[in-house]
């Protein structure tokens, strides 16, 4: 039987690593080519709050996702850039989002019939 501290602790990164806005950020930083700045990425991920963007930022830092590095400008700036683990993320993430693509028109298709299903119903 799986040792169940190690379970939940896989969960929990899985949890972290699938969240919509990790991915999207991830996605950002990945566009950018290289590191940005806070409020760029705050930018590039339309909905996202600065709130929530610090918390994921500090997430992905503590999980060794991404690397923060402050520059010694007046005044101070700090740049997030992915890390050699987080580049380990880019193919089980554009697998996700070929599927994504390649599969919409029958996930659009199931919605619909869904929907209709329960508008009878109702």
């Amino acid at each position: 039987m799986e040792d169940t501290s190690a379970l939940e602790s896989s969960r929990l990164l899985v949890d972290q690593i699938a969240d919509k806005w990790t991915i999207l950020i991830l996605g950002a930083l990945c566009r950018r080519g290289g590191s940005s700045r806070f409020n760029a990425i705050l930018r590039d991920v339309a909905g996202l709050s600065q709130k929530t963007l610090t918390q994921c930022l500090r997430r992905l830092e503590r999980n060794g996702v991404i690397e923060r590095r402050v520059l010694d400008t007046a005044p101070i700036g700090v740049e997030y850039a992915i890390s050699p683990l987080g580049h380990t993320l880019r193919a089980p993430f554009q697998a996700l989002y070929d599927w994504a693509t390649t599969y919409l028109p029958e996930v659009e298709g199931a919605r619909l019939r869904f929907d209709v299903r329960n508008a009878r119903a109702s």
